[in-house]
């Protein structure tokens, strides 16, 4: 068994799994932040509903100057 030739494999395998570990991390805090900012769009509807039961009135109708 070639000692040298265990460790740069050895090596290889450990830089792999810590790219995909980073790559893995990167994607779990895009998801977070996609999490995030759905959650802020909800949250926006549905204070824009709310306005709309309370003035129904309002954002119906768009004059037009030509």
């Amino acid at each position: 068994m070639d000692i040298s030739l265990l460790s740069t494999a050895l090596s290889r395998v450990q830089v792999q799994q810590q790219a995909s570990i980073s790559v893995m991390k990167k994607a779990m805090d895009q998801g977070e932040a996609n999490v995030n900012l759905l959650n802020k769009m909800l949250e926006e509807a549905d204070l824009q509903a709310l306005q709309h039961l309370v003035q129904p009135h309002l954002g119906g109708n768009i004059d037009l100057k030509l």
